[in-house]
């Protein structure tokens, strides 16, 4: 892991959370991957004001810095690695990504921003991970908005 460790970590999801599934509008999409376009530029640089340190959660894994950190003025963010073995499995009854996440952060504070979370991973995390967790589920139709960055900052502000 990187990065300076008196910051908490913040592990982000696209497809959900940058990449909404709503109704739109939408702008029309311009390259390979017409959902490209709904990725909404203003939130890079609110992502960038928080005082975390980012790192990719994503199935996307590098593919997010190639196409979607581009999209939000963001430099190129450490990706967590996941275990080939775990994609699409339920460990614990919990979302497959939980157990890499608490892993990867090794006590370390932590926010999860996925559309995925449920409140089985939030309480397998709170018996698991040692230190403060946040798990912030985002709505897949409407995506990360701003609203969502309130409880956010506050959060990482008070760890």
């Amino acid at each position: 892991m990187s990065g300076s460790p008196g910051l908490p970590l913040l592990y982000l999801d696209v497809d959900g959370p940058l990449i909404p599934f709503g109704g739109g509008p939408y702008p029309p999409g311009d390259d390979d991957n017409p959902l490209l376009a709904r990725v909404d530029p203003a939130l890079g640089p609110l992502l960038a004001a928080l005082p975390c340190e980012l790192w990719w959660a994503t199935t996307w894994r590098e593919e997010a810095n190639e196409a979607v950190a581009p999209r939000l003025g963001l430099p190129r963010l450490p990706v967590v690695d996941w275990p080939e073995a775990d994609e699409g499995q339920e460990p614990y009854g919990v979302h497959w990504k939980a157990p890499v996440l608490v892993a990867h952060a090794a006590g370390r504070p932590f926010v999860w921003v996925d559309d995925e979370i449920r409140d089985a991973d939030r309480a397998w995390v709170a018996a698991r991970h040692p230190g403060p967790a946040l798990l912030h589920r985002v709505d897949p139709g409407r995506g990360l908005a701003g609203a969502d960055f309130g409880p956010l900052e506050a959060w990482l502000r008070a760890v």
